[in-house]
């Protein structure tokens, strides 16, 4: 893995500010501390820097074709760059290596212009450029492993960057906060693609690419790739469950190919004892494994870790997160440079840092749900679907509506006997429902938590916007389908993959997720619902076909999820620091909250009335994010024109 950063002059040829573009890309050496490069041009200048994985004598970046008229600038790994390879040398082009996965992009970028990246397969985002053409090319891989930060400068200067960190340190790079940015991280909990914290700045969105050429305005971001959800049918479940292991140990053994040591996590869940199976089945010797224990049991399941490391004979590492690693907060806050209101990301980073202690590669299980609905959230969806199919909208709103509001809200009770929230989501139409069944906060409580500035200034755009404008362009009619679809999209590139990819790289390791092989993804979409959902059993195929390599009571029992007791550690031992956060002058300053509701939520928790710690927690994001990356710089907070969305 490594990190790229680089400023163009889309108008003209302006000197760029080297020490400026050496900062930047200083900045992000925590993504590559295995050494640096840069080139400059006139109205260019890249910088790269490098964790060596493949290759490491020779691919050092940027890399260059046989003329120096192409070059790129490259983070990820192409798991497919042996096959690509053969084929542009079949076609006359000549290599200074034999295995360098970056120099493929150079040529293929020459053989096939943008198509290149339809050819490659991986995680990846990178930049060519072509001096001959005087064209910039930015691309992104298919499921959004890789990040890629951009913005438009009014002076016509493009600034990118595989972290926000890096472009924020140039000086007119915009800081005003995306007031809809706000309304979505509150709503899903991180800010989703396209969208970043900050108005004017960008993600480039996952299977997209962005040609700029010099002299020409900016178009918008093109897609190379989708997921089709469009069932084949033909096929009976014995023969399914045998290739998909053998697809997933295929793509397994892709991934493992490193010049480096390489591990796997391993939580104890269906994913991650997925890939470990097939990591040991496959390696001649025995893999390193990492874990995380909690103190409390209830969110500990690193006993059926163990038990897959004993069954396989791994070198298996454990490490334990307390509450006093609340302290990670700030940190975590100055790792993804947005409000990220994940509280996974507390362990995820420190398994990613026990790892980095043995190995430079780790493989991860991250994936498994979406793509085999193994969330609880699908099956209500696809229940929910069936009943509003059978009545008539016109008579179930106002009939589940009234209902709601008799029966009373019991938010501390599993899912199954919150009756109210259930008759709540059938009153509602499907997106509705669905929105209600995965934000974070919900509509009610946001409305309470946002100032009337903040309020008014939203002019009404509401998160569930995104999911509209995804289930557009979904393939299926199938209500479950369609919800995978909107996860893989949203939530699976803005919150799983992100949390993963800055957690792993602040410990300079890389993460590769062989379950997201896209060739493995397009199979398992095209499969029948039913053979991922079936009855109660979410993850059915998945399942059945694991049974000789992974025991039963890691298939079969409950979904635990890698999650932190923040109820508890709220009302205990992080009480005092909770309260001094979500009191502070700086989000009182900022004048997007009602600051004394939010005392309010803060007190029913910490007595014990309700369970608030998810909009806490988001709370306690925002404020760290506030105070570590944004700094509390007044000129910088939302101003009272109206927000607007960020470029792209």
């Amino acid at each position: 893995m490594c990190g790229i950063v680089g400023i163009f002059d889309s108008r003209g040829a302006r000197e760029i500010d080297r020490a400026l573009l050496g900062r930047m890309t200083d900045r992000l050496a925590h993504r590559g501390p295995d050494g640096n490069g840069y080139h400059f041009a006139p109205g260019l200048g890249l910088g790269h820097r490098r964790l060596s994985i493949i290759d490491i004598a020779g691919g050092i970046q940027p890399m260059f074709n046989e003329d120096d008229t192409v070059c790129v600038i490259y983070n990820g790994e192409m798991y497919n760059y042996r096959e690509v390879w053969r084929e542009l040398v079949s076609r006359g082009h000549r290599f200074r290596s034999d295995h360098s996965d970056t120099e493929v992009i150079v040529h293929g970028w020459e053989e096939w212009g943008e198509a290149c990246v339809e050819r490659l397969s991986g995680q990846f985002a990178f930049a060519v450029w072509d001096a001959r053409k005087e064209t910039l090319f930015l691309a992104r891989d298919r499921l959004g492993e890789k990040p890629l930060y951009y913005t438009i400068l009014d002076d016509g200067q493009v600034v990118f960057g595989s972290e926000l960190k890096a472009l924020l340190l140039h000086p007119a790079v915009p800081r005003t906060i995306d007031l809809q940015a706000v309304e979505e991280y509150f709503a899903y909990g991180y800010v989703p693609d396209p969208r970043s914290i900050y108005r004017g700045i960008a993600k480039l969105p996952p299977a997209h690419y962005l040609t700029l050429r010099r002299g020409q305005n900016a178009t918008a971001p093109r897609p190379y790739w989708n997921v089709s959800f469009k069932t084949q049918g033909g096929r009976n479940e014995r023969d399914i469950g045998a290739e998909l292991v053998d697809r997933l140990r295929g793509a397994v053994k892709a991934q493992m190919v490193a010049d480096v040591p390489l591990g796997a996590f391993l939580s104890g869940g269906v994913d991650s004892s997925a890939v470990v199976s097939m990591m040991a089945g496959v390696s001649a010797e025995s893999v390193n494994t990492f874990s995380i224990a909690f103190g409390h049991r209830n969110f500990d399941e690193s006993r059926f870790a163990a038990a897959m490391a004993e069954r396989y004979k791994t070198k298996h590492h454990v490490r334990q997160v307390d509450p006093d690693e609340f302290d990670l907060i700030d940190r975590l806050a100055t790792i993804y440079d947005e409000p990220f209101g994940d509280s996974s990301a507390l362990p995820t980073f420190r398994v990613c840092a026990m790892a980095r202690e043995k190995v430079t590669v780790a493989l991860s299980g991250d994936g498994g749900d979406e793509m085999f609905a193994g969330y609880r959230r699908y099956r209500w969806h696809h229940y929910e679907e069936r009943v509003r199919a059978m009545l008539p909208a016109a008579i179930r709103g106002p009939l589940f509506g009234a209902l709601a509001r008799l029966y009373p809200k019991f938010d501390w009770l599993p899912r199954p006997l919150r009756a109210k929230t259930t008759l709540q989501e059938l009153a509602l139409d499907a997106v509705d429902g669905y929105f209600s069944s995965i934000s974070v906060i919900n509509d009610e409580l946001r409305r309470q938590l946002y100032s009337p500035r903040l309020t008014r200034e939203l002019q009404g755009y509401h998160a569930r916007e995104l999911l509209l404008r995804h289930l557009r362009e979904a393939d299926t009619d199938d209500p479950m389908s369609q919800a995978q679809y909107v996860d893989i999209k949203t939530y699976l590139s803005g919150d799983i993959l992100a949390k993963v990819d800055r957690a792993a790289m602040a410990s300079s390791l890389e993460v590769r997720v062989p379950i997201l092989d896209h060739s493995f993804v397009e199979w398992v979409a095209a499969l029948p619902p039913a053979m991922k959902l079936r009855g109660k059993e979410g993850k059915y195929i998945f399942k059945r076909a694991l049974e000789p390599h992974v025991s039963s009571d890691i298939l079969y029992r409950p979904k635990q999820g890698f999650s932190v007791p923040l109820v508890a550690w709220f009302r205990g031992p992080l009480r005092e620091r909770v309260r001094r956060a979500l009191s502070s002058p700086l989000l009182a300053d900022s004048g997007l909250f009602d600051m004394a509701f939010l005392g309010q939520l803060v007190d029913q928790h910490q007595s014990g009335l309700r369970d608030h710690s998810a909009v806490l927690w988001l709370a306690l994001s925002f404020e760290a994010f506030l105070r570590q990356v944004h700094e509390g710089d007044s000129a910088a907070m939302p101003r009272a024109a109206p927000a607007v969305a960020a470029v792209g």
